[in-house]
């Protein structure tokens, strides 16, 4: 987890990498967390990708900002992990 200054836009940007036990976990993390676009108030912007079983995040914007989108979207992984846990590994039909 990292948050630095972007030196080409001066915003800043918020790298967050999570690993699952699986690429497959993680694609149903992802896919879990991104159904909706971001709504465009204040800037934000925010990308998620998986590589490999890693999810990954960017989030770009003034601090305050940046802050509460960052907390909403913790709040939000923590759900899904703990759902995930519950209900066990995901499996093949």
């Amino acid at each position: 987890m990292a948050t630095e200054t972007n030196p080409e836009t001066g915003k800043l940007e918020f790298f967050l990498d999570v690993p699952f036990p699986s690429s497959r976990e993680a694609t149903i993390a992802l896919r879990s967390l991104s159904p909706d676009r971001e709504p465009r108030r204040g800037g934000i912007s925010k990308q998620l990708s998986v590589s490999g079983s890693t999810l990954s995040v960017w989030s770009a914007d003034e601090a305050r900002i940046l802050r509460v989108s960052v907390n909403s979207f913790l709040d939000h992984l923590s759900l899904v992990v703990e759902t995930m846990e519950d209900f066990g590994p995901p499996v093949d039909l």
